[in-house]
């Protein structure tokens, strides 16, 4: 199978209509992954459009040379955390966006590359680092950290309520020798679960790998002040798009977009502001959107995303 044939861009049509591209815009694509939300913006793109891609995939990065070539826009691609945007932005020399697309999940191929750890269902290395850079590897949450503190991971970013249990199997296990793969791993969940539970709908390891998966790339981490100061950088009439997988994600995307859109801080009893907040942003997706069933016949992995956006309305000065 082409790799192309992987790319499969989660609610493309529906991510090109809320950017609403204009052909002269300056467009950020985080995480790019292997081009497919990139290549339909860059078809958008006019001489004068300028298109920047960031992934902590070595990889990703490399194999954008290929997709990016023979467009008209000015092309950057920067192997860095997307959080980062406004640092990368100014060694660019970037004032504003007109539109930044973030999409959250973990691409296709990085799922389908079993040596990468992202799936339970292939036999691999426990790795799960997007950065393969990066020191700490979910092989080391595994076998390294206390019990508690796997248990406090599988709870707090899994939202696994069996995740004690888990835990308890991981550190008896590794007692005896080091867990190793994923498959292994995936099985000693599967035994910890209570035996009516073990086949009941989706795998029972898919919150334990996660988890993991968070811890090991702190997806978490800064994510909210990460997206308030990516809405700062936006032109008026800029929008921030973003494509979440799990519902603590969703959570942090809705609660920020939230608070930008509604600033003031008074009490709701009082007749006027009097906080001074001014209204820069206006809520596109009061709810989320979600894929059509058409597109997770073709697309299974789309089943769990959700679209959210935010429009700058005013820009203060």
């Amino acid at each position: 199978m082409e790799e192309k044939s992987l790319h499969i861009p989660v609610m493309k049509t529906e991510v090109l209509d809320i950017l609403n591209i204009c052909p002269n815009g300056v467009y950020g694509d985080l995480t790019m992954g292997y081009g497919g939300h990139g290549r339909a913006i860059l078809e958008e793109l006019g001489q004068e459009g300028v298109y920047v891609g960031v992934d902590k995939d070595r990889y990703a990065i490399e194999k954008s040379e290929e997709w990016t070539k023979g467009h008209k826009a000015t092309v950057f691609t920067v192997q860095e955390d997307y959080k980062n945007l406004p640092q990368i932005a100014q060694r660019l020399n970037i004032d504003a966006f007109d539109g930044i697309l973030i999409d959250m999940g973990v691409s296709s191929l990085q799922f389908d590359q079993a040596d990468r750890g992202f799936s339970y269902h292939q036999e691999g290395r426990l790795d799960m680092r997007m950065n393969q850079e990066d020191n700490l590897s979910a092989y080391d949450i595994v076998n390294g950290y206390e019990e508690a503190e796997i248990a406090q991971i599988l709870f707090e970013y899994g939202e696994e309520r069996h995740a004690k249990a888990i835990a308890r199997q991981i550190a008896k296990h590794r007692e005896i020798s080091a867990i190793q793969s994923t498959t292994e791993l995936a099985e000693i969940v599967k035994k910890a679960y209570p035996p009516k539970e073990r086949f009941q709908g989706k795998h029972p390891a898919r919150k334990t790998f996660q988890a993991l998966r968070i811890a090991v790339n702190r997806e978490m981490d800064g994510l909210e002040e990460a997206l308030k100061s990516m809405a700062n950088l936006l032109n008026k009439g800029g929008v921030l798009a973003v494509i979440s997988f799990h519902s603590l994600e969703d959570r942090a995307v809705k609660e920020t977009f939230w608070q930008l859109a509604n600033p003031c801080v008074c009490p709701p009893d009082f007749p006027i502001c009097t906080c001074g907040a001014k209204e820069e942003f206006k809520l596109l997706t009061r709810k989320p959107i979600l894929p059509s069933k058409q597109e997770i016949e073709v697309n299974h992995r789309s089943r769990s995303a959700k679209l959210r956006a935010i429009k700058r309305t005013a820009v203060q000065r």
